[in-house]
């Protein structure tokens, strides 16, 4: 038996009481990744991201852990969310124009002590001035560098469109505005390099452009590196108490806690592992977070149809933001359906030894997705489900 194959029969028998569509977590394979993730980043704080886990009791598992401190949140209205659960250093990582959410922070002393908000435009400091109705607890601000690498004097850039702070002139600048603008103070500086962290450098079966993407990677983080310590050189002069400087991702732990600058990781997907965090050269996990569909037909000889399944991933569409049929293994998609909103065909010689009611597991494209999908998750140890606990969707919460 494969190792995927023992997979499969402890997930089905952990499951065995659960009726598809289910999700669980393995949570050896959770903590496994977690380890590897702490590993990497070489003692500096790795900062968990929310959005790619998108449930409290796993985000409470991975924060007990050495290694692991605070929140990167995706919204404020999570953000303030989590702050009264309990949690205390939350990050958010994304500008907010929620002014009622602002108006909630800017009136609570714990919740002002506990989030950071993210800022890279004077604009953005004028909305939360005018949101505060009254609240007049201090902000604490957080800004964001450009990471984008420019190439052939600017004409081609590679890397998100995020920040319009490229320069360490530009963040400095905003740094004084915040400086002399009461009711706020800077904390902290966050650079993702998603172009670096988030793009796999070993695409099966494309050997040449994976050499390219290497390359391009090699240059960008060399880039990077010097211009990220003359930012927080140009940043600390205006805010010598500045608190953290927050960089990576799960594709460039280990690059990005090389430098000096950076005081702390953040990453996330590396904990469930989905399918566009396999073709990385610099680590490799396993996957921790999956999902099962029903057989519910049986079209004809190497042919079987699940129910539903059709759950594409964010980003510029294609083939890699649907879901992989992953166990058993050697199932593929009719490519003239896909993955169906209500139902799915999947081919293969697999499919002629699957009954119906059978569970076929799956593995999403993207991490906290799933959680979009599903009010609960599973976990799973050994070939038992140990516990039951909701998504943010199971407590009632979907953010975006």
């Amino acid at each position: 038996m494969t190792p995927r194959a023992a997979d499969r029969a402890r997930y089905d028998r952990a499951t065995a009481h659960l009726d598809a569509p289910v999700a669980i977590v393995d949570l050896e394979a959770f903590d496994a990744n977690a380890d590897d993730l702490a590993r990497r980043a070489g003692g500096k704080p790795i900062r968990v991201a929310s959005k790619s886990v998108r449930c409290r009791a796993l985000l409470e598992r991975v924060l007990a852990r050495d290694g692991f401190t605070g929140i990167m949140s995706f919204t404020l209205a999570e953000s303030l969310w989590l702050a009264r659960s309990g949690f205390d250093d939350i990050l958010l990582a994304y500008p907010s124009a929620d002014r009622a959410a602002f108006a909630e922070l800017t009136a609570d002393p714990k919740l002002a002590s506990s989030v950071t908000v993210m800022v890279d435009d004077p604009a953005q400091l004028r909305l939360i001035d005018e949101a505060r109705d009254g609240g007049r607890e201090e902000v604490r601000v957080c800004l964001e560098l450009d990471t984008a690498f420019k190439i052939l004097g600017g004409r081609v850039r590679i890397g998100a469109l995020r920040s319009p702070l490229h320069s360490p002139a530009q963040v400095a600048a905003l740094a004084r505005a915040v400086a002399r603008r009461p009711g706020f103070r800077l904390v902290g500086v966050m650079a993702y390099e998603g172009h670096v962290a988030g793009v796999g450098d070993a695409i099966a079966g494309r050997p040449a452009r994976s050499r390219v993407i290497r390359l391009m990677q090699a240059a960008a983080r060399k880039e990077l590196a010097v211009r990220r310590a003359e930012t927080i050189r140009a940043v600390r002069a205006v805010a010598p108490d500045l608190e953290f400087v927050n960089g990576g991702g799960t594709g460039s732990v280990q690059h990005t806690a090389a430098e000096r600058a950076v005081t702390e990781i953040a990453a996330g997907s590396g904990l469930y592992v989905p399918r566009l965090f396999d073709n990385y050269t610099s680590f490799s996990g396993r996957p921790a977070a999956l999902f099962a569909q029903p057989v519910v037909r049986r079209p004809g000889v190497g042919t079987v149809t699940v129910l539903g399944g059709g759950y594409p991933a964010s980003g510029a569409a294609g083939p890699d933001r649907s879901p992989v049929p992953y166990l058993p293994e050697g199932l593929r998609y009719d490519p003239q359906e896909g993955a169906g909103e209500v139902q799915t065909p999947l081919l293969g010689a697999p499919a002629d030894d699957l009954l119906i009611g059978d569970k076929v597991w799956f593995r999403h494209a993207k991490a906290g997705e799933l959680c979009e999908r599903f009010d609960a998750l599973h976990l799973v140890e050994g070939d038992r489900v140990t516990a039951t606990v909701p998504t943010y969707r199971g407590e009632g919460h979907t953010f975006l």
